[in-house]
């Protein structure tokens, strides 16, 4: 006998004709819907076998139990560049596949000086928001502070170490460690890591997955040789070259910015990419062509990652089943021409 298929909101939404989001707080008796379509929502959920749950108790005493239809991105204010802003981008995206599920989204920016103090964010205090989305690495410390008080959030972008918080990020040891093949696959035997290992998870995880290539072909690879790309407190600051003794065939930069940012020091120096020395990427984000070539690098579709984001914070505010624990989106290499072959 074949077992009967559960009932989803989607499933609800599409039998009325209405967003899955009027369906959730509808069962939830959340505002934002009429008394009459309330009613009929809930006819209609019976009728197709969906099992209507109680409403379940806030996760914090600061959450508004009527719902404000707005999800709030809470950005650590040093990932903003002047020049060039990845989080800016998905920000961007964030917003537009939110808003596709009926949610209003708002940016605040979290300051060094409000995460050394472990202010929370004036979007939760004013209760502006049903539920955060933390885009962009902050401290375990504030992270951990910010879980006392509130309970409804998600980590975009990087995850914690310490804590099994719920998280969106992207596969970066994989893609790294695939990037590293390539290059090493080119003929090129020294190359060196460029970032800041330990500002953030992505950084780390990229770091590993080129290690583990550089050592699967016996090829010297240690935490000494990274040259980093960025302070203690990840701003981006004027990369140091080695010395012509020592200069590798090829780099992997952590991010597309920071290749950008090498090719200009190493032209600066009378180098030529790919001529003399190689660079590869990762992102496949440069709005503005800032290279003298074609960056090879890792891309990673932001809407893949924007869409698990936004269904993962839904999911989890309404009530709705979810997996808990970090979620990864993998990416594919961009092959262009910033990378010679020396074989």
């Amino acid at each position: 006998m074949a077992q009967k298929k559960k009932v989803r909101l989607s499933d609800i939404a599409a039998k009325l004709n209405i967003s899955t989001v009027t369906v959730s707080k509808a069962l939830a008796d959340k505002e934002g819907v009429g008394d009459e379509l309330r009613q009929e929502i809930k006819e209609i959920a019976e009728q197709m076998g969906y099992h209507i749950k109680k409403s379940a108790v806030p996760s914090s005493a600061i959450t508004k139990t009527s719902g404000t239809g707005n999800i709030g991105i809470l950005i650590p204010s040093r990932f903003f560049s002047p020049n060039v802003s990845f989080y800016w981008h998905i920000f961007n995206t964030l917003s537009t596949e939110l808003l596709n599920r009926g949610y209003y989204s708002i940016m605040e920016l979290l300051s060094k000086e409000d995460e050394e103090a472990m202010s929370l964010p004036r979007l939760i205090s004013d209760n502006k928001v049903d539920g955060l989305i933390i885009l962009g690495q902050t401290s375990d410390a504030y992270l951990e502070e910010l879980n006392t008080k509130y309970q409804s959030f998600i980590l975009f972008d990087f995850y914690s170490a310490k804590q099994s918080y719920d998280s969106v990020s992207n596969d970066d040891y994989f893609c790294s460690y695939l990037m590293t093949k390539y290059v090493i696959s080119q003929g090129h035997k020294k190359v060196r890591f460029v970032g800041n290992f330990g500002a953030t998870t992505s950084i780390s995880d990229r770091f590993m997955g080129f290690q583990r290539a550089m050592l699967e072909h016996k090829l010297s690879c240690s935490s000494d040789d990274i040259i980093n790309d960025r302070d203690e407190n990840g701003s981006l600051i004027k990369i140091n070259l080695p010395p012509a003794k020592n200069m590798p065939t090829a780099f992997v930069c952590n991010c597309d910015e920071t290749a950008s940012n090498l090719i200009t020091a190493l032209e600066e120096k009378g180098y030529k990419v790919p001529q003399d020395i190689s660079v590869t990427g990762f992102d496949n984000y440069l709005p503005k062509k800032q290279t003298s070539v074609e960056l090879t690098t890792v891309y990673i579709k932001p809407k893949d990652s924007t869409r698990m984001a936004a269904e993962l914070i839904i999911s989890k505010i309404t009530g709705q089943p979810y997996i808990k624990g970090r979620h990864l989106v993998s990416g594919s290499l961009v092959i262009r021409n910033s990378v010679k072959n020396l074989s």
